[in-house]
């Protein structure tokens, strides 16, 4: 754990908690949040069609998304840096990260320049557009930065059936479903988590690609925010209906022998119909996982200390032993 003086935990502030921005003239920034494989990507790209400025330099298209990605490049090699240097990437299930390392005030302020100084390159609009998966896990720099640079955030949550999530990393990344399925939860959580307190709206992503319309009509109204300036032929042309290859089943896979993925999605999706959230529910679900999580990455890490040392000390030994061999020194 870092702790040096003037320390900040990542999830110690409730999100419920903080003041945001006061409305008016100030531009807003939609962070296209939450899980990936959701339809963020789907989402960014067509509120930016109506109407949102993106950021200039973006991701290029691939394989895993031929219609692009639409995230800033930058921003998302500064923010990778920034988990490595803790010990995590994207693809962490765990919530050490948030619960567990405190940020030094240096290190913390030193992250909100780089970030302030992306802002500070976004073109002059009233209305901004970003999306950047590594966002939803270092949210409070990111908010806290574009509060202090005169943005007022504003979160747009996709939500996507956890069965088609984990089919979509399995066939992109060759992941588990286990692996899937524990991304899918954690960043379910956080994006909901650390959204309070925002201007926010949750978009069903199969309801998205069905009726654009109609949730675009949601999203205007729930963040205040002006996507009359659409490019409806655009829209239509984008969201084809290839863009969702993976189908869903009629029931949620629970890996975890608990019914937290249920609950999780149907919570979400029950917002992304404009019924009430149960937070207390989820708060009670990203505890449990929490604790559980935590707990079994004790016991492997201990596990690691004490079985490796005892097999890699022979394998080491040998192999230093041949080098120094080949480079004369044996």
């Amino acid at each position: 754990m870092d702790v040096l003086d003037r320390e900040q935990r990542l999830d110690s502030v409730p999100a419920a908690a903080r003041r945001g921005s006061p409305a008016g003239e100030s531009p807003v920034i939609v962070f296209v949040f939450g899980m990936g494989r959701s339809g963020t990507s789907a989402l960014a790209r067509t509120l930016s069609l109506c109407g949102g400025a993106l950021p200039a330099t973006l991701l290029g298209a691939d394989d895993g998304n031929p219609k692009g990605y639409w995230e800033p490049q930058n921003a998302l090699h500064f923010n990778d840096e920034f988990l490595r240097r803790h010990g995590s990437t994207w693809f962490d299930p765990t919530l050490r990260l948030q619960t567990e390392v405190v940020v030094a005030s240096a290190e913390r302020d030193l992250y909100l320049d780089r970030i302030k100084a992306f802002l500070r390159g976004l073109p002059p609009a009233p209305l901004h557009i970003i999306k950047e998966p590594r966002i939803t896990a270092l949210s409070s720099f990111w908010f806290d930065a574009a509060r202090q640079s005169g943005f007022r955030p504003a979160a747009a949550v996709p939500v996507r059936h956890p069965e088609e999530v984990s089919a979509s990393l399995t066939a992109r990344y060759r992941m588990s479903s286990e692996l899937a399925t524990a991304l899918w939860l954690k960043y379910n959580l956080l994006a909901e988590r650390h959204s309070r307190g925002l201007p926010r709206v949750f978009i069903e992503y199969s309801n998205f690609l069905r009726s654009w319309r109609a949730e675009v009509s949601r999203i205007e109204a729930a963040l205040a925010i002006d996507l009359s300036a659409r490019d409806e032929a655009a829209i239509d042309d984008f969201l084809s209906p290839d863009l969702q290859r993976q189908r869903h089943g009629a029931r949620s896979a629970e890996v975890f022998g608990e019914r937290w993925v249920s609950r999780v999605y149907a919570a979400l999706s029950a917002a992304a119909r404009d019924e009430p959230l149960d937070t207390n529910a989820l708060d009670a679900t990203f505890e449990s996982y929490r604790v559980c999580e935590h707990a079994f990455r004790v016991c492997l890490d201990e596990f690691q200390t004490r079985f490796v040392p005892t097999t890699a000390k022979p394998i080491m030994t040998r192999l230093l032993n041949r080098l120094r061999a080949a480079a004369g020194m044996g």
